[in-house]
């Protein structure tokens, strides 16, 4: 049992008048940083618990995202280190090859300069040099909201020990022939001139326009047909219109060529199932270098696909006039030159559609076909999935497996290359003749041969994030004791872009290779948590464009880290959204500021942290405070397994709030101005109640609950204490049911108290009955004590009363009020509220005897209307009541 200060009141005194986040936290986490608590040790014989950030982007900061996410795992491995684990928390930042690259250019730009005027190696430097002096702001951030990461292993997706597994892992594809080039459609971007993720395309609702245009004859009686397009000058790239087989309209034109107003070409009409006949006119054009569905169809009836832009969304190599145009320029001339041979049908402005948008630069995205590598997914795929089938990772909630199913088992095969100079250089160099190879991390290219020009995606070097961190390929110390790693946890908006590559990854990189490729585990973590995302107070999705973002470093500057950490969590349910707004912040703070009273409340009346006297010499309020403990710390635990974040705060919450802070510490009054005996006991329970509830709370709220528990205990740091274990000792039903009756009978008597018009603070004579029959005697103290009862003595007349049925039998309150009510101000005051509830009656009233309405309004919303009336009806007769008791209405 741990110490405690040489007097309660000395650690009251240490402890500030009130709670001042801002004034501690700093010190607070240096101060656990520099006592090493979050460095893990390899060699240790405790079990392993491990847990790897998911790396946010070196041009990020901190968002409501990043937040959430930090919070839960940092509660998590902060719970395992009190638990006994050797627990790792890795954290580190992703170079974000996109992002970071604009940035530079950006800046360069500023100054009339390109990435060109430097050359490769020379802008290389120039974005490590922008790395070295901007990136990671989110590490100072993450410092402020508490995050328990071991900062000894932070690691970048380009260290040198990470590069070094992105080659091997290429290499090691590669040579399985599943890496391979080829000329595939992307998302192309012609402002970054690259091709992106599909993570990185937003699609966006705008208006454009729906054009219907007629290839072959202008004569209707001469073989013809329309089709509408939203991109019109991309028919400078058409092969083909397609219909559906048994279209019986277009049946004698299927085999048939239709002339191409602009480039001569005969365009064959082919039959093709994917075409719907009820949609629109039953024909479609197919650009196969431009369009998804067309490309697929391209590649199913042998089409040439003729690319009509350059890189930079320029139409070329078309030989019409349209080339040298922006693609946005040449859709208005080729509708216009379309017009003037009398093909355009019909326009349709504005036509609302959805249209991908490239997430860093903001313009439209163009499906482009290009040459790029890929890798291909189908074997890996599958044991990413079926991983998941045979449980050795366990995805929570489980409903978000169809989901995960859904994206695994129908994976196309991954673009991995990208047209840019920062980020991880594709090994594969081309020799003199065309010879191509594969270079690994240990071997060097033959002399005069030229390296592909192209970058990985990022998403490649990230995939291998759990056991590149820890130093595979090598063998470590870290991926002996922390790999599988115990838990991922993020949202589920990226389970495809990321989670499944790392399960793809994670499974091929041990697979059959396990000894050489140095892993324990299939898997890259053996529990994966999906959370929901974060909301506005509305539900609304947080965005720039709606301006309701929230900063969470204006929370941590207003509210505290606490605050913001226990709003997240407690909102927190696997799979779910979760709304956050002020109101909440606020809460959270006000919970804060509750425990930190309660706590000094304790210390002042002497509360220590103490071996129990033996339960027999416990009141019922001890016995009950104790065993309302142990099922909060079961029903916590059990949350905490199953990742139920919300559950548990809201356990912890209520139990501080509403039973230790409302209920017992009043109890505590009483008991503390009794015999010497029984105070002793008390501050004792009170002690290790505190001590307790304090450590199941540090993982969410690290900051309070440290500087609390130190001036509790005058132990070292929370952050190492133990977690609290389950209790041995039976629970005591008895007393909790004295307890709750006893708490029946205070909210009544101070409910009727209220009705009659009386102060809260005013103490009025009273004279109790049934007592001994409620077996409630050893209760009466704390009953006249919570609910401002004094003794009648003589000359008592009781002029009210109020029956409470308790669990055994009833007892009655009566009350001598003659005095203690402004009649006057009371009737004045029950006048008002009866006013309120008859206008409520009639409004209600008026409605449930509109025919009209009750015709349209759902069930539900009539029922609650039927409830209003009710109630309004018994609030006239209760005032009514009181009124002519008082010699009113």
């Amino acid at each position: 049992m741990t110490s405690a200060p040489e007097t309660p009141q000395n650690a009251a005194d240490a402890l500030p008048k009130s709670w001042d986040p801002s004034a501690v936290e700093a010190e607070l986490y240096q101060g656990w940083v520099d006592a090493g608590y979050f460095t893990a040790d390899p060699s240790s014989e405790k079990p392993g618990y491990s847990i790897v950030l998911p790396p946010p982007n070196v041009t990020g900061s901190l968002h409501m995202g990043h937040a959430l996410d930090h919070t839960l795992m940092d509660a998590l491995t902060r719970r395992r280190r009190m638990q006994g684990y050797e627990v790792l928390w890795l954290p580190g930042m992703d170079h974000a090859g996109i992002a970071t690259q604009t940035i530079v250019e950006k800046q360069l730009a500023a100054d009339g300069v390109t990435k060109e005027d430097f050359g490769r190696e020379a802008f290389v430097e120039k974005v490590w040099e922008w790395k070295r002096q901007s990136g990671g702001t989110i590490q100072g951030q993450m410092r402020r909201i508490g995050d328990g990461v071991d900062w000894s292993r932070d690691r970048f997706t380009m260290d040198e020990g990470l590069s070094r597994a992105v080659q091997t892992i290429f290499k090691s594809l590669y040579d399985q022939g599943l890496i391979y080039r080829a000329e595939r459609l992307v998302n192309w971007s012609p402002v970054l001139q690259t091709a992106i993720s599909d993570i990185e395309v937003k699609f966006e609702e705008v208006e454009g326009e729906l054009v219907s245009l007629r290839y072959g004859s202008l004569d209707d009686g001469e073989p013809h047909v329309i089709v509408a397009t939203t991109r019109v000058e991309t028919m400078l790239g058409d092969t083909a219109v397609a219909v559906h087989p048994d279209d019986e309209r277009y049946k004698h034109l299927v085999g048939t060529t239709l002339e191409h107003p602009f480039t001569g070409r005969q365009i064959p009409i082919i039959a093709d199932d994917y075409v719907d006949p009820e949609f629109g006119t039953g024909a479609v054009k197919i650009t196969p270098a431009h369009d998804p569905n067309d490309f697929e169809m391209g590649l199913r009836h042998n089409l040439p696909m003729p690319t009509i832009m350059d890189k930079a969304g320029r139409i070329a190599e078309t030989g019409t006039q349209f080339d040298g145009m922006d693609r946005f320029e040449a859709r208005v001339k080729v509708r216009e030159a379309l017009a003037g041979q009398g093909r355009i049908v019909a326009e349709k402005r504005p036509y609302l559609h959805s249209v991908g948008h490239s997430e860093r630069s903001g313009e439209t995205i163009e499906p482009r076909l290009s040459m790029q590598w890929w890798v291909k997914v189908d074997a890996l795929a599958k044991a990413a999935g079926d991983a998941v089938r045979n449980g050795d990772t366990v995805i929570h909630p489980a409903s978000q497996e169809p989901r995960w199913f859904g994206w695994v088992d129908n994976m196309y095969d991954w673009c991995i290359s990208r047209q840019l100079w920062w980020g991880h250089r594709i090994p594969i160099w081309y020799g003199p003749n065309g010879e191509v190879q594969c270079v690994g991390p240990d071997e060097t290219a033959p002399e005069g041969w030229e390296q592909d020009p192209d970058v990985l995606d990022t998403w490649f070097s990230s995939a291998l994030w759990p056991f590149s961190t820890m130093g595979w390929p090598d063998k470590t110390p870290e991926l002996e004791k922390f790999y599988p790693t115990s838990v991922l946890v993020t949202g589920y908006d990226i389970l495809f872009f990321w989670v499944a590559r790392m399960m793809m990854f994670g499974t091929y990189a041990a697979g059959e290779r396990s000894d050489e490729r140095n892993l324990q585990g299939n898997v890259p973590f053996k529990d994966l948590f999906l959370h929901g995302l974060v909301r506005d107070q509305f539900g609304k999705k947080m965005s720039k464009s709606r301006g309701n973002g929230i900063d969470p470093l204006d929370w941590v500057d207003h509210y505290g880290a606490d605050a913001l950490r226990f709003t997240l969590a407690r909102g927190a349910n696997p799979g779910s959204d979760l709304a956050v707004g002020e109101d909440h912040a606020q809460s959270s703070r006000n919970f804060a500021n509750k425990l930190f009273n309660a706590t000094k409340f304790a210390l002042m009346n002497g509360a220590v942290v103490a071996d129990l006297p033996a339960r027999d010499r416990l009141s019922d309020a001890d016995r009950w405070i104790l065993d309302r403990l142990e099922q909060v710390r079961a029903e916590v635990d059990e949350a905490f397994e199953k990742f139920e974040f919300s559950k548990a705060c809201e356990a912890l919450y209520h139990f501080a709030w509403d039973e230790v802070c409302d209920w017992y510490l009043e109890l505590t009054k009483v008991q503390l101005a009794g015999g010497e005996e029984q105070a002793a006991s008390t501050r004792a329970v009170l002690g290790n109640v505190l001590d307790t509830l304090l450590r199941m709370l540090h993982p969410v709220i690290p900051f309070v609950t440290e500087t609390l528990w130190k001036a509790l205990t005058g132990g070292e740091s929370v952050v190492v204490a133990q977690w609290p274990d389950a209790s041995d000792v039976a629970a005591d039903p008895v007393a909790a049911q004295r307890i709750e009756d006893m708490q029946r009978l205070v909210t009544e008597v101070r409910r009727f108290r209220s009705d009659q018009g009386l102060k809260p603070s005013q103490k009025v004579a009273a004279r109790l009955s049934g007592a001994a029959e409620a077996d409630i005697e050893a209760q009466l103290t704390s009953v006249a004590s919570l609910a401002k009862l004094t003794e009648s003595g003589n000359g008592f007349a009781a002029t009210a009363s109020v029956e409470v049925r308790l669990s055994r039998a009833t007892v009655t309150v009566e009350l001598d009020t003659s005095g203690a009510v402004d009649l006057t101000a009371e009737k004045k005051r029950l006048e008002k509220d009866l006013a309120v509830a008859e206008k409520e009656l009639s409004g209600t009233a008026a409605k449930l005897s509109n025919e009209a309405f009750l015709a349209k309004a759902p069930e539900a919303v009539v029922e609650k209307i039927r409830g209003r009336r009710q109630v309004a009806q018994e609030e006239i007769a209760r005032l009514t009541s009181r009124l002519k008791e008082l010699g009113g209405a």
